[in-house]
């Protein structure tokens, strides 16, 4: 008897359920490198867990979120955004009949490139590239797939995931519904979430958001949650595009720039994050001058010919806020000297 294939029965499923706008797993671009397909998940699916196996997606339980390693077992990190992220994209996707799989694989991996220290620690590998094409961590998520996971191989992700990952900026516009519904996604999540871990930190309250944003939004995170999610669900159905009410849309972006105003910019909140240029540039000058003392993984890309400046970059962008201060102690600060049993008069 012959043996069924789950996956090609998942891939009709498909074209059974979702939308005609839907990006269907069985008409992938591909990917850059040609494998066997797997006879039980899809090639999205494949991606997600991929991406989810991957040592980048584990970095990001100790990389900053909006606090820098906050005190608390609340606030968000950079992993549990991501989390959120993928929550409310797949409930958008699911609502409109689009393909979850490829969304989540999108959502869970669009962060991946992030630095240490959040967009801190983006800015200033920023300055310190600037010359040499910048650093921008969806460029850097991107690259994290296709190159420096899995010892320089990378993950050999589909086109469809890379290209969300790359354009989930709001610059940017993806290629898929999909990666639009992330693009959106990602707002969503870090405006409420942080406003939460800020009314948690004590430095803002509720009663500080205008009322004519809370009289659109709601006055809680749930039911700014659900406004939003909705707003976008019921704008969108039945569209090949991804679409918010001009309202809605609107109170969305004066809510972030609110946060802009009380918390991003906030000297109470920010005030340590002078300190993240110092710690960048120093482990920058470092390594840039010590390439041998660079980690193997990172050596063969030196060997591959890849430029030193952006194998160091790579380097740093990799760490977590607590490997990155770990590893400037170990380098910039002076251990004690001392020889067993001679006493020191």
């Amino acid at each position: 008897m012959e043996k069924k294939n789950l996956r090609e029965e998942q891939e009709k499923r498909e074209h059974e359920i979702l939308s005609k706008f839907a990006t269907y797993a069985d008409r992938s671009l591909g990917r850059d490198r040609e494998e066997e397909q797997c006879d039980i998940r899809t090639d999205f699916q494949r991606d997600r867990d991929r991406i989810i196996h991957c040592k980048a997606f584990r970095r990001l339980k100790q990389k900053t979120q909006v606090f820098l390693a906050p005190e608390g077992d609340h606030y968000r990190t950079r992993l549990t955004h991501t989390l959120e992220v993928a929550q409310n994209a797949r409930t958008i996707a699911r609502a409109l009949r689009l393909n979850e799989d490829l969304t989540e694989a999108i959502a869970l991996g669009h962060d991946l490139g992030h630095t240490p220290y959040g967009h801190a620690g983006e800015r200033a590998l920023h300055k310190l590239m600037e010359d040499a094409g910048g650093f921008h961590h969806n460029e850097q998520s991107v690259r994290v797939v296709e190159r420096l996971e899995k010892d320089g191989t990378g993950l050999n992700l589909t086109k469809e995931v890379r290209d969300g990952i790359l354009n989930h900026q709001t610059k940017c516009t993806p290629a898929t519904l999909e990666g639009k519904i992330v693009r959106l996604s990602d707002k969503i999540a870090y405006v409420n979430s942080d406003i939460d871990d800020s009314i948690r930190a004590g430095i803002i309250k509720e009663e500080d958001i205008p009322s004519e944003l809370t009289d659109i939004l709601g006055n809680s995170t749930n039911m700014r949650l659900n406004t939003l999610v909705h707003d976008i669900v019921r704008n969108s159905e039945g569209k090949n595009d991804i679409c918010m009410s001009g309202e809605v849309q609107n109170a969305m972006y004066e809510l972030r720039k609110f946060l802009f105003a009380t918390v991003y910019t906030n000297p109470v909140a920010k005030g340590e994050e002078k300190k993240v240029d110092h710690i960048i540039n120093a482990l920058y000058e470092y390594y840039i001058n010590h390439l041998d003392a660079l980690q193997g993984e990172f050596k063969k890309l030196l060997e591959e010919g890849e430029p030193e400046r952006r194998v160091v970059c790579d380097f740093i962008a990799c760490m977590s806020d607590r490997y990155a201060v770990n590893l400037y102690k170990d380098i910039m600060i002076p251990k004690s000297w001392g020889v067993s049993g001679i006493e020191h008069r």
